[in-house]
């Protein structure tokens, strides 16, 4: 062992050693990232959607009440998570753009 050479394994290594890094694509990350974006939108329009469905049967079955407003919640979370989806992705797209434009 001593006359080979000893390799550090690293978790997180990107590249092996010798090769170069790729071309990286910016036009069709920023694509993909402005997909993402629009699937988050969609997301959250349907999750608010489902929400106020929810408080609408809530109001409207007294008797499940309980249930419908867990449900409720449970979308509103949803909405909210499909939002910040959206609202990080549209940084990761202008991110994108900004390295392209270099």
């Amino acid at each position: 062992m001593a006359d080979e050479e000893k390799k550090h394994h690293h978790l997180f290594h990107r590249h092996k050693d010798g090769e170069e890094e790729e071309e990286v694509d910016y036009e069709k990350k920023e694509k993909h990232h402005k997909h993402l974006e629009q699937l988050g939108g969609l997301g959250a329009i349907a999750a608010g959607a489902y929400a106020l469905h929810e408080k609408h049967q809530a109001k409207k079955d007294p008797e499940n009440a309980h249930g419908h407003k867990v449900k409720e919640e449970v979308a509103a979370v949803a909405a909210l998570g499909a939002v910040g989806l959206a609202f990080h992705e549209r940084h990761e797209k202008k991110d994108a753009k900004k390295h392209g434009e270099n």
